[in-house]
């Protein structure tokens, strides 16, 4: 009998899932009553599509990287919205300051979020706007995408790979431009998942499904070559979000006729298993979604793991009538019996004006008030989009919706006479309950330049200082069009899910010069050095934390404050936040507390002393070895 229990024992250890896989949240009765709108969307028989190839770069392939640009909007904003970003453009340059006050570390009681390895990314090579998306998997490669490239790096910035999509895939049946590139890691299936986009007339409308064959991208993906007419209604797929599930693969478009017109948006339903395996896809789409909502947002699960069966989506709707969120809930994989129900949540924004920038004329775009990032973890999700926040500039506003009652908690961040846009958001909590964030986005104003920088948002809602992570170096007028440059379209940001303390890494875009244009470059940099965590019983964390002499070429101290007797772990830790020496875990008095160490045994650099205490980190501080 105990062979067959220690067999049983076996069997289940290896059939038992690696990661973690979560259930979802259910929406009480008397929310989907008050909330969920009557219309049922309509789907899609289940298709079956076939992998075209195998993608990797041909050593010694000339790259012709071909790009055509489009100078003007290919598809104009709605007439009302065009008209009121417009009014409130002109409002902003004339009653513009010759100065405003920048943001002042003494606005907020938290540490600002500290920049670890930050390196240059994908240049400006022909195409605009950047579109950056990134993923960062738990074994530390970084993937990065804009318009022009599909490049991986190391977490100390050394670059693995670099190609055009054109060589990337040499595939001759792609003849269009490819564009629109999203990418995530699935920490899940561990391996990356990308879609890219091919042609925007109907004829040649393709949503290019992309899995890689292992955690590492090196190794080559397989891609799928979906249609982007599903309708077959002479329509082409635009803008694309992604996200992933326990078992499957999501992709969101907006379908625009060959005139440019806006039709609806459309949901794709896939399969991940045979993606990753290189074996046919099955698949599904959904359309005549009720109220058309624009751009939907996948919320894929914000830290290790996935969550499912099905995935959430948020949208956001401005008008003239009523502003709201669109909260949608894709109940089932597509091998169940899957429903889309549609939830409204009143809300309240508007859009700004585009973006001043210092040394030119021309303004850039800030976009509308589309969903742009989102997230999920137990019972929340999180997603931010950029709308206005002082009189005709924009800010971020970040949303954390509780499923089971559809209520939503707002707040928003931004600066009089700065325009902080194109947010995106990662989970920077120290476990699935804390809702700490990090929010990567772009700023501009008219004395900088436009510039990348970073945000963190913690549990109760308190927003730190932020920080720059790149400066500008130029201004922006590259492919300008009426004295308006696109800017950015999405920025990138994500969590290495399986760090300790909390790390996330975002890809944004900076004014630069580059290919004898004033265009936009990336920069990928390393977040990590805020406190962070869920308030714990009522005691305060330790007070006068500080590490001196700093920079040290001696003996380092490291002096806190308690309000009780207290376990304490000091550690120290690199920059990529891997524990280089546990200073000291004993008990710590009430009141000051002192604890030194001898630097010499240490390389120069930059280092990290944290104070954690009951799994939590009570303190982070920056060290500088000589």
């Amino acid at each position: 009998m105990k062979k067959i229990h220690t067999l049983i024992l076996i069997f289940a250890l290896f059939t038992a899932p690696v990661f973690a896989q979560y259930r979802k949240a259910e929406i009480s009765k008397e929310a989907a009553a008050s909330h969920l709108l009557p219309v049922h969307p309509l789907r899609s028989a289940m298709l079956t599509e076939a992998r075209s190839m195998s993608s990797n770069m041909i050593s010694g392939l000339p790259d012709w990287n071909p790009s055509m640009v489009s100078i003007a909007k290919i598809h104009e904003l709605p007439a009302d919205v065009a008209r009121e970003i417009e009014v409130k453009t002109q409002d902003k340059i004339r009653n513009n300051q010759s100065s405003y006050p920048d943001e002042s570390p003494l606005d907020s009681p938290l540490n600002s979020p500290q920049i670890g390895n930050n390196f240059a990314g994908n240049i400006f090579n022909g195409m605009t706007p950047p579109d950056n998306s990134m993923a960062i998997s738990n074994g530390g490669i970084v993937v990065t995408v804009n318009n022009s490239t599909l490049e991986y790096y190391s977490t100390g910035g050394t670059q693995l790979f670099s190609s055009s999509f054109a060589n990337f895939f040499n595939d001759p049946t792609l003849t269009g431009a490819i564009y629109d590139p999203v990418v995530l890691y699935d920490s899940g299936s561990d391996r990356f998942f990308m879609a890219v986009l091919h042609g925007s007339t109907s004829s040649l409308s393709k949503v290019i499904l992309c899995f890689s064959k292992t955690n590492n991208p090196s190794d080559g993906w397989w891609y799928y070559k979906l249609t982007g007419n599903p309708l077959n209604n002479s329509c082409w797929f635009d803008y694309p979000k992604i996200g992933v599930s326990n078992n499957e693969v999501y992709v969101t478009g907006n379908l625009f006729s060959d005139a440019s017109v806006y039709n609806q948006s459309v949901i794709y339903q896939v399969t991940k298993a045979g993606g990753y395996n290189g074996t046919s896809i099955s698949w599904q789409y959904w359309y005549n979604i009720s109220n058309s909502p624009f751009t939907m947002v996948p919320a894929s699960y914000g830290q290790q793991g996935n969550y499912g069966p099905g995935i959430y989506l948020v949208a956001t709707n401005e008008n003239a009538a009523s502003d709201n969120y669109y909260f949608l809930d894709l109940t089932d994989d597509l091998t169940g019996s899957p429903s889309l129900n549609v939830s409204s949540i009143t809300a309240s924004f508007s859009v700004a004006g585009n973006a001043i920038q210092n040394g030119t004329s021309t303004v850039l775009n800030t976009g509308d008030t589309r969903g742009l990032s989102a997230f999920y973890l137990p019972g929340m999700v999180h997603f931010v989009f950029n709308s206005e926040v002082y009189t005709n500039y924009s800010g971020i506003n970040y949303n954390r919706i509780t499923v089971s009652s559809l209520t939503n908690w707002n707040s928003t961040f931004g600066l009089d006479g700065y325009d902080y846009a194109y947010p995106s958001v990662a989970s920077f909590g120290t476990s699935n309950t804390d809702k700490s964030v990090i929010i990567a986005f772009l700023r501009s104003n008219s004395g900088i330049y436009p510039e990348c920088r970073v945000v963190y948002c913690d549990n109760a809602g308190t927003w730190s200082g932020s920080t720059q992570v790149k400066a500008g170096e130029t201004y922006v007028n590259v492919y300008q069009s009426g004295g308006v440059t696109r800017w950015g379209d999405y920025s990138g940001c994500a969590r290495r899910q399986n760090s300790s303390p909390p790390e996330a890494w975002l890809s944004g875009c900076y004014g630069a010069s580059q290919s004898g244009e004033h265009a936009l470059n990336t920069w990928i940099a390393q977040i990590t050095g805020v406190t962070t965590g869920v308030a714990g019983s009522g005691h305060k964390n330790p007070e006068g934390v500080s590490v001196y002499p700093n920079p040290s070429s001696g003996r380092v101290n490291v002096e806190f404050t308690l309000d009780h007797r207290m376990l304490v772990d000091i550690s120290l830790l690199d920059l990529s936040g891997k524990t280089i020496k546990v200073l000291m875990k004993d008990m710590a008095e009430e009141g000051k507390n002192l604890v030194s160490f001898n630097k010499s045994v240490l390389p120069a650099g930059i280092y990290f002393v944290q104070v954690s205490s009951a799994n939590k980190t009570l303190a982070h501080e920056k060290i500088i070895i000589e």
